[in-house]
């Protein structure tokens, strides 16, 4: 930490979030603008769902440096060698609150993935939500909100939303965010369309690049009817995904859609029988690799010890 700054006696030893995954309920992508680096202008309804990593911070001494250790299954290019460390988003989140705040990067980070990576699902900006909420308490400067996604802004599309999770509208590249209560009427309109219940993710062992869905995307555009305008891209790359979607519709899914940028799907659904239906149809087809059950709309969970 910076020269003067000390943490008080109560200061917490260690301090964990359960950061949710999040999914885009309707997700209308613009055109590019160059002026923000070739992002598309989005216009989204975020909502934050019940699969969760769990990121914990502890202070290091001063002088040694940040360490990360990440666990968990799937963890694809997550699991590569150390060179890529300071590319993590997690990591990446500790060195912008630490230099706006002046405390020091000597801090161990260790992440539980639960959340599939390369899914469409937010699992990095998750973490990098996790960690900025985890700094914010660990170094106890409880900065609001407002302050926290100003940064999160600069690190990508989808993490100052992952700071709040609930429901909330994107805009700009995804970054500008409008928090939305259950009463809100654009909420109120989507549940009564079948967005609401319980969730089934089908996830993939493979990953889809946001770059190459998006380029996709500007070669084929949307289809009509999609609320997500990414959904025949992402298709046309995981066919399996379109699959998984009319397989859940078929067996009773209110709503089923490619979650983001994909692959991953995500069905909402009435009740047990009609989930444990979808489940046995995606297994039997090979429509998915894995299927998790999840709620929504949820938060993060900050726990300090």
């Amino acid at each position: 930490m910076s020269d003067g700054m000390m943490f008080s006696p109560t200061s917490p030893a260690v301090v964990s979030v359960d950061c949710p995954a999040k999914t885009n309920l309707t997700l209308h992508v613009g055109g590019r603008r160059e002026a923000w680096g070739g992002r598309h202008e989005l216009d989204t309804i975020y909502c934050a769902i019940g699969v969760f990593d769990t990121v914990t911070v502890r202070q290091k001494p001063a002088g040694s440096g940040f360490s990360l250790d990440i666990s968990g299954r799937f963890l694809g290019d997550l699991a590569s060698s150390s060179t890529d460390l300071r590319n993590n988003h997690a990591v990446r989140a500790l060195f912008a609150m630490a230099e706006e705040s002046g405390n020091s990067a000597d801090v161990a980070i260790t992440i539980e993935k639960n959340i599939p990576v390369g899914a469409g699902l937010g699992g990095g900006s998750s973490d990098c939500a996790g960690a900025m909420l985890a700094l914010n308490s660990l170094w106890e400067l409880n900065w609001p909100l407002e302050r926290l996604q100003q940064i999160a802004a600069h690190l990508g599309a989808d993490m100052p939303f992952c700071l709040t999770g609930g429901y909330a509208r994107g805009t700009g590249y995804g970054e500008k965010i409008e928090l939305l209560n259950s009463t809100n009427p654009e909420v109120q309109s989507l549940v009564a369309a079948g967005y609401t219940g319980d969730v089934l993710v089908g996830a993939y062992r493979a990953e889809l690049s946001t770059p190459e869905v998006y380029a996709s995307f500007d070669e084929l555009g949307a289809k009509a009817g999609d609320a997500n305008s990414l959904q025949l891209a992402a298709i046309s790359l995981h066919p399996r995904s379109g699959v998984a979607i009319d397989e859940a519709l078929q067996y009773g899914a209110t709503q089923a859609f490619v979650s983001g940028s994909g692959p991953s799907v995500v069905a909402f659904v009435p009740n047990a029988d009609t989930a444990a239906a979808i489940e046995r149809a995606w297994y039997e087809s090979n429509a998915v690799d894995r299927v998790i059950h999840a709620t929504a709309p949820v938060t993060p969970i900050v726990r300090a010890q």
